[in-house]
């Protein structure tokens, strides 16, 4: 304002004419957020900075925006209209204080914070890579929080424990879960949007009184005509000052329509202007300002002006149209000024000029939509006015394409698998429907292009999997199927069978067979039952599978059974198989061979024995025959005696030893045997005497 001022009063004190194109005035500068300041998430968010700025001429504009007193985006440009920022689609990131600056020539102003806030947040999404795991494994997690934006805090969840956090810039967190216990673990997600905390209001400070005083001049406004105006008329707007006198130095007057200047003038002569009225807007403001030094008085005017005809709006039909097929541009004006212009003098026209439709009546125009996307506008004109529509976009939606049916891991028969539908081409929104055979399954699901339907259904049969198909509409003419789902099915282990064969003999091989029903591969395991290790492990392609033991012994003796398991992640195990190592056959025949001959030595010992006992009897009986039966008082009793034979006579208590080395017999008594000769035991035969 002060610019303004020391620029018209040196154009006062100037001899020449007034040089317009140098004065100007910011007059006001406002920040608006549309459709309102307070939203809910996804609505398209624009912040709108208007700058009233009073000039005749076209000049240069710098707008700075500005979010919690942060520059966000900076613009410079030539044009009168409004500085738009769009925030498509607002997040809750997009929350906090806006402000816009306009800076002209140095002159600079800004307006008013405004708050935008934004409510609600998308659900997040987790993704795990697979559905089974084993013990020690772990699963990869994937949470996304979808379409927003901001610092994120992502908090993972097993079984409703928080078990981990993680800060990202980016709306999705994936980590490795390392699940230890076993059993089911319920795992889900949340996340976190940070953003600048609010400020700190302080309290209101002290009241102080200020009265102005009113100036008793004021600008006058005249506007000719003033009622029926139309389009195209010319008005006649005067603007001038009341009470004044030359006591009031340092004056300027400016004539304006909203922001547009229409002329300046000074104290002395009033401003009288004349325009043709265009219907830019129902009704059209004007101002009349004074300036006294640092004091600007206004006196406004509006007026109502008619349209001749309203801007034309351009539709399609029908409202959705595919590739190449037929559809009709419908142009017209809603409203006619008919009093003023006739229908015949309304002319309407597609821009740009290779439209590809052909006109079929006034505004319409008849064809078929193209492959691609493609930009239409409307012109209507009457009486030299001339009004463009707002351009209508037509995208032709892509007819879908056949599906594919697929499944997102093996399907384990009697077990829960999903089936998925997609299809590569057409524009959304997409319709799948899951059929087994002629029998729909559940209700129709809707997908955006892009993402897939799915559905989880149980089979009892491998036979099964071969019946499912999938359909898929996005409005189109025909309606898509898939061909039938053709995918392996993984059949549980069942029936484990251990054969051993051959029968186990020493230093023999021998084969364990372990034998099962079910889908290969297999991973085979071998064991003995009092240990718990496996004695071995394999993955064979079919459904049996052997371990081998070379040189056998009798410590390989004892209990084996065999476990059994596919990609259905179920253990199966066998009956327990009694494995007894008997003796080999040469060892049996050896050892029957040994106590054949210990058999026959004895008996021959045996038979040895006996003749020389039998002999032995004989010779005796022979040398008692030819002896007297009873000897005499003064007789020795003589007997032949073998092998040490004692004779004791009982009436005499004496012993007689035949001494066969003296060929005679020895005489003694029963206890004094001990002092017989040492080598009685070679003498066989003795004599007892009658007396001793």
């Amino acid at each position: 304002m002060d610019l303004l001022l020391l620029l018209t009063s040196a154009l006062l004190c100037s001899c020449g004419p007034v040089n317009t194109e140098s004065v100007f005035q910011i007059a006001s500068v406002t920040l608006s957020i549309e459709p309102r300041a307070a939203v809910r998430r996804n609505t398209n968010v624009t912040l709108r900075c208007q700058a009233s700025v009073i000039s005749l001429a076209q000049l240069n504009r710098e707008y700075t925006l500005y979010k919690d007193n942060s520059v966000i985006y900076n613009k410079n440009t030539s044009s009168k209209e409004d500085f738009l920022y769009h925030l498509p689609e607002a997040r809750v990131s997009n929350n906090g204080r806006y402000k816009c600056m306009v800076r002209i020539m140095g002159q600079e102003m800004t307006s008013k914070s405004e708050k935008l806030t934004v409510t609600g947040m998308s659900p997040p999404i987790l993704h795990a890579d697979k559905s089974r795991t084993t013990e020690g494994e772990g699963v990869t997690v994937r949470c996304l929080a979808p379409g927003e934006t901001g610092s994120f805090f992502f908090y993972f969840y097993d079984n409703s424990s928080e078990i981990h956090d993680e800060h990202r810039n980016t709306n999705q967190a994936e980590i490795k879960l390392p699940l230890s216990d076993i059993g089911a673990h319920m795992i889900h997600c949340i996340y976190k949007v940070f953003i600048m905390s609010e400020s700190v209001t302080s309290d209101e400070s002290n009241t102080v009184i200020v009265t102005v005083e009113e100036l008793s001049i004021k600008p006058f406004l005249e506007i000719s005509p003033v009622n029926n105006i139309y389009e195209g008329d010319n008005l006649t707007i005067k603007c001038s000052i009341l009470g004044f006198n030359q006591s009031h130095k340092g004056m300027n007057l400016l004539l304006n329509q909203g922001t547009n200047l229409l002329s300046v003038g000074n104290a002395t002569a009033a401003i009288e202007y004349n325009m043709m009225v265009e219907a830019t807007a129902p009704t059209l403001s004007f101002d009349c300002r004074l300036t006294v030094k640092n004091l600007i008085k206004v006196d406004t005017k509006t007026i109502r002006v008619t349209e001749l005809f309203s801007v034309p709006q351009l539709i399609m039909s029908p409202p959705e149209v595919f590739q190449m097929k037929p559809m009709t541009l419908i142009c017209k004006s809603q409203h006619v000024a008919l009093e003023r212009v006739n229908k015949e003098d309304l002319t309407y026209s597609l821009d740009p000029a290779e439209h590809f439709l052909t006109p079929n009546g006034a505004g319409i125009f008849s064809g078929r939509a193209l492959k691609n996307e493609f930009n239409y506008t409307c012109i209507a004109e009457a009486k030299g006015i001339r009004k463009r529509s707002g351009t209508l976009t037509i995208n032709p939606k892509v007819p879908v394409s056949v599906p594919s049916i697929r499944v997102a891991d093996w399907p384990i028969l009697g077990e829960s698998f999903r089936i998925f539908c997609q299809s590569s081409k057409g524009s959304g929104p997409i319709t799948y429907s899951f059929w087994k055979g002629k029998t729909q399954m559940g209700t129709p699901i809707i997908k955006s292009f892009g993402q897939p339907a799915y559905i989880s259904v149980v089979i009892n049969d491998v036979k099964e999997i071969n019946l499912f198909t999938c359909k898929a509409n996005n409005g189109g003419e025909e309606e898509q199927q898939s061909a039938a789902l053709d995918t392996a099915v993984i059949e549980p282990i069942t029936n484990p069978i251990l054969t051993v064969i051959p029968d186990p003999v020493e230093g023999n091989d021998l084969y364990l067979i372990c034998s099962v029903q079910g889908t290969p591969p297999v991973t085979f395991r071998w064991f003995r039952h009092d240990k718990e290790t496996p004695l071995k492990v394999t993955t064979s392609l079919s459904n049996n599978s052997n371990y081998q033991i070379t040189g056998l012994s009798k410590e390989y003796s004892g209990m084996y059974y065999c476990e059994a398991d596919n990609r259905a992640n179920f253990k199966v195990q066998s009956d327990l198989v009694d494995v007894e190592v008997r003796m080999a056959l040469w060892k049996k025949a050896l050892i029957g061979g040994v106590l054949l001959l210990v058999a026959s030595l004895l008996i021959m010992v045996s038979c040895v024995l006996y003749y020389k006992h039998r002999r032995g009897k004989r010779e005796t009986a022979a040398e008692l025959s030819v002896k007297p039966a009873s000897p005499k008082s003064d007789e020795s009793l003589t007997v032949n005696l073998t092998h040490d034979t004692e004779v004791y006579n009982a009436a005499t208590d004496a012993v007689s030893f035949y001494d066969d080395k003296v060929g005679r017999v020895t005489n003694g008594t029963r206890g004094s045997v001990a002092s017989l000769p040492a080598d009685i035991s070679n003498r066989s035969s003795y004599s007892i005497p009658a007396t001793v």
